[in-house]
């Protein structure tokens, strides 16, 4: 008897590593530093915050049902966010509004694969892209990184056969941070329409790029929605976690497909979150800039601080938007390492192991750093951390 498709996964690392510390007690002078999750923890601008108690208390539409595919205004304001962003046309129509980026992921799988179909995903991947592939019946095809944690052009080929149908993107990457240069993105776009693929890019963490202008060129390659599905979210540029909104650009056709996936799922986008959405691309481009900044200056916490543990065998492997990638020098695997950290030091740290193929040895060096909510005091008390622990 087939098993249930929930049981062809595995459990959320999140979800996983929550349980570690259920119930811990950490002493005063050391307490716990959460670097497992990258969301913003701190809530929306006030000025957003009132949005949402408006609408609530005075829009009776925020309680009905609206468009599958989003509420038109929001639409429109995407698409003319995105066209300054990428200086390229994208058109309203173009564009749908879900519940949040997974969503967005799923939607997408649903409308381009069939059972028994392939993807590519560059490893280490994204936990919940392996989830839902694995949940949906389609191989996910690993293609694994190499220098700078970049995916190869010449590998990815290599593995497509006649049951791919897609290949997927992060940039900034998630969970490695880096982020992809223009001409590598645009050469799997190549590839992919050369070969009658979709190529699907999870820009997630594009507000907080360190590259100035378009990252990339995609947008303005004629009839770019025949290939490109791009993945966008609201929660992690306007602190909207809990309210569940993200967006998909592609053709008509395909959000056409998309839409029949919805409809039967969440029937449509939350209307609260929606109407915090506008408001924060409508209002809050000068504060979402000094986010980036903050984040940005993170980063480079990370890099000024990291010849700490480089001095202890430590290596940086990538670093980007909310993340650091992070190779640790001990002959322990890094899951029991990381069940060592949160006793012995405070330290909640997903390993490299969550983001692999399982058995892969690479996951067993690895460290993901999440450091969205921790400033730069906090990221020097957690190198001091880890440069005194000694599993």
């Amino acid at each position: 008897m087939p098993l249930p498709r929930t049981q062809a996964t595995f459990v959320s690392p999140i979800v996983e590593s929550r349980r570690w510390v259920a119930g811990a007690e950490f002493p005063p002078d050391r307490p716990l530093l959460n670097v497992s999750q990258a969301a913003p923890a701190e809530a929306p601008p006030e000025g957003l915050r009132q949005a949402l108690a408006d609408a609530a208390l005075n829009d009776v539409s925020a309680y009905l049902y609206g468009p599958v595919l989003g509420n038109d205004p929001l639409r429109r304001a995407l698409a003319q966010q995105m066209c300054r962003h990428y200086q390229a046309e994208v058109l309203p129509e173009q564009v749908g509004i879900t519940s949040g980026c997974n969503q967005a992921f799923a939607a997408a799988i649903a409308a381009l694969c069939g059972e028994g179909d392939e993807v590519i995903i560059p490893v280490p991947w994204y936990f919940n892209h392996k989830m839902w592939l694995d949940m949906a019946g389609v191989n996910a095809v690993p293609l694994h990184t190499g220098e700078g944690m970049l995916p190869d052009l010449a590998a990815a080929e290599a593995l497509i056969s006649d049951r791919t149908r897609a290949i997927v993107l992060v940039t900034p990457n998630n969970p490695c941070g880096v982020e992809y240069p223009s001409g590598l993105v645009q050469a799997f776009f190549s590839l992919a329409r050369s070969r009658g693929l979709a190529l699907i890019v999870d820009e997630t963490y594009r507000d907080f790029d360190s590259r100035g202008g378009a990252p990339h060129g995609l947008f303005q390659m004629p009839d770019w929605d025949t290939t490109l599905i791009h993945l966008y979210s609201f929660s992690k540029a306007y602190r909207l976690t809990g309210h569940r909104v993200g967006a998909i650009a592609a053709s008509t056709e395909r959000l056409f497909e998309m839409e029949k996936f919805l409809d039967t799922v969440s029937i449509c986008p939350s209307q609260l979150g929606q109407a915090g959405a506008l408001w924060g691309i409508e209002n809050l481009h000068h504060w979402l800039a000094g986010e980036r900044q903050e984040i940005l200056d993170r980063r480079l916490a990370i890099e000024e601080g990291f010849p700490v543990l480089a001095a202890k065998g430590w290596k940086l492997l990538g670093c980007g938007a909310y993340f650091a990638y992070v190779e640790h020098p001990f002959e322990l695997p890094s899951e029991q390492i990381a069940h060592q950290l949160v006793k012995d030091a405070s330290i909640l740290m997903l390993p490299g192991s969550m983001f692999m193929p399982a058995g892969e040895p690479d996951g067993a060096r690895q460290f993901r750093i999440a450091f969205a909510n921790v400033d730069r005091a906090g990221i020097h008390t957690l190198f001091e951390r880890l440069a005194a622990f000694n599993p």
